[in-house]
């Protein structure tokens, strides 16, 4: 069985490419056969790590989908061979003309019927994006409530709360808790220290193994050896492999 990971959100500029990069390193890391591919039609981020070897598949045909690139999407996630794994990254622009194509085209079940497992990954925000990004999981879990959720938190932009609430105590999580496989905390530290090698990194569209063995300062290398320790610990809390 391959694992097909489809990662979505309406809202753009949250992290969605990060979740879709940091997913591949883990994978391979593991010395796991992984395919990457970019369908953002705005910001191909995750095809621009050459490292990866990502495909970009420009889906969208004006304001809807290609219908050619998206059955070429399919075959390459139909193909994976068993215990690979295929990352599709989606833009912000694309999210609501692609889950409706999904739809239209009953191609998760597909997947499903033809061994594959299909994953749907959201990333949910602090900051002003909350409700914006907690409307994109509420989405997602209505309209795929078959399928396995796996949800990303992501503090960069502030805590991830409502009023005093925590992400479990939301609305949109007692709702469709059912539904989510597994919550993973993207590690968040300093802006000072942390964040600012950590934007330099994502900048260069670098790897965190070539960072670490690269000749960078020191402290900067150490500082990305525990983000990507953590970051490595929360992926296998979620047991996506």
């Amino acid at each position: 069985m391959g694992n097909i990971h489809f990662i979505l959100q309406g809202k753009g500029g949250v992290g969605k490419s990060l979740v879709a990069n940091l997913l591949f390193q883990y994978l391979r890391k593991r010395s796991i056969d992984v395919i990457g591919i970019d369908t953002d039609p705005v910001n191909s981020t995750l095809a621009g790590y050459k490292e990866l070897s990502v495909s970009a598949i420009n889906i969208m045909d004006g304001a809807d989908i290609d219908h050619c690139k998206f059955d070429e999407l399919m075959n390459i996630a139909l193909d994976c061979p068993a215990e690979s794994h295929v990352i599709i990254d989606n833009g912000a622009s694309s999210f609501i003309p692609l889950c409706s194509y999904l739809i239209e085209n009953n191609a998760l079940q597909t997947l499903f019927d033809t061994g594959q497992q299909p994953l749907l990954h959201t990333v949910v925000t602090g900051g002003q994006a909350i409700l914006d990004t907690t409307a994109g999981l509420a989405t997602l879990a209505t309209t795929f409530s078959s399928v396995p959720l796996v949800v990303w938190l992501n503090r960069y932009f502030g805590d991830i709360a409502i009023g005093n609430l925590p992400f479990e105590e939301f609305t949109v999580y007692r709702a469709h808790k059912n539904n989510i496989a597994s919550i993973i905390q993207i590690p968040h530290r300093k802006h000072s220290t942390f964040t600012k090698d950590l934007d330099a990194l994502y900048a260069r569209k670098e790897t965190f193994e070539a960072a670490i063995n690269s000749s960078l300062p020191i402290m900067t290398r150490q500082r990305l050896i525990m983000y990507w320790r953590d970051v490595q610990a929360e992926i296998d809390k979620a047991q996506l492999i």
